[in-house]
């Protein structure tokens, strides 16, 4: 099969296995965290989102968050990046020498509160706070929107929170801005017309996704994604993951699936197939449990 009509030929995917799909996990060894971290590597993926830094109370999967950043030197090639949710996640993460922050508003109220217990307005107006710590740092900020289809709380998010939301961080000089189905409920259609109305509004601002295969449509909104255009997606090994902050949010799409369609589409991702395979099986060893990934369970069908 060819490239879709939008003339894509290359994506580039974030593997987020280390952070989102680690989150809602019991804590696991700072060594397993690495030897994870050495699995995806060895798949040729460019960027890899490593952890968070946010109360360790709250999400103690990630407590050692400045430990692992300090390891990360090992993998010189690779985009290593970090979510925050506040000010005084930001300072940490330039602290622990990571050079791309990912800052997280929600578009609605209700999982605003939750997440971080302020409300969307709030959170918004930190965005500038946020891009200056990090651009003093020689750092780049990436704003990304939780709930920006539904919320688990409020409902469904009316387009325009979000798109006001991209309105402000382009205005406040982040360098990049992400859409995230936190909960899983998108469908390609939904998908299409809220990706043409962020371009529509903000123009060409690297817009990235991020997917959730709670109710299976997952692979299907990637795909919808890319023929709008977008060329940064984000995959989990394994297709572990989820919020702990939004209640009945399961795992993101698997890196090795989201892999396995678009090269057989003729759309390259520099990632190779049996190595994603394979960090798979091992993220799968790590958590102890079996992963969501119908591709580990089935394998490539050249085998």
């Amino acid at each position: 099969m060819s490239a879709p009509e939008v003339g894509i030929s290359t994506v580039s995917i974030r593997e987020v296995g280390p952070r989102d799909g680690l989150q809602i996990e019991d804590p696991v060894s700072l060594a397993e965290k690495l030897r994870l971290v050495e699995a995806l590597a060895a798949t040729g993926v460019s960027r890899i989102e490593a952890t968070s830094f946010v109360s360790p109370r709250a999400v103690p999967a990630l407590a050692d968050a400045e430990l692992l950043a300090a390891e990360l030197h090992q993998w010189p090639g690779i985009e290593f990046s970090a979510l925050v949710a506040g000010i005084g996640g930001a300072k940490r993460a330039v602290a622990a020498g990571i050079k791309t922050v990912e800052y997280v508003v929600s578009a609605s109220n209700g999982h605003s509160e939750a997440n971080t217990r302020s409300t969307t307005e709030q959170a918004t107006e930190r965005i500038g706070e946020v891009v200056q710590i990090v651009h003093d740092a020689g750092g780049r900020v990436e704003v990304i929107v939780a709930t920006a289809w539904d919320c688990p709380f409020d409902g469904p998010t009316d387009p325009d929170r979000v798109l006001r939301i991209a309105e402000q961080a382009k205005e406040f000089g982040a360098d990049q801005f992400s859409i995230a189905d936190t909960i899983g409920t998108a469908t390609p259609g939904r998908v299409g017309r809220l990706i043409d109305a962020v371009g529509d509004r903000v123009g060409d601002f690297g817009l990235g996704v991020h997917f959730h295969n709670t109710r299976g449509a997952g692979l299907a909104c990637a795909l919808a994604a890319v023929q709008h255009g977008v060329r940064n997606l984000d995959a989990s090994t394994g297709g572990l993951g989820g919020c702990p902050f939004a209640p009945g949010a399961s795992g993101n799409i698997a890196t090795e699936e989201l892999v396995y369609m678009l090269e057989d589409m003729g759309i390259a991702t520099g990632i190779d197939l049996d190595a994603s395979i394979r960090a798979a099986a091992v993220a799968e060893e790590i958590v102890g449990h079996a992963v969501p990934s119908n591709l580990l369970r089935a394998g490539d069908r050249k085998r």
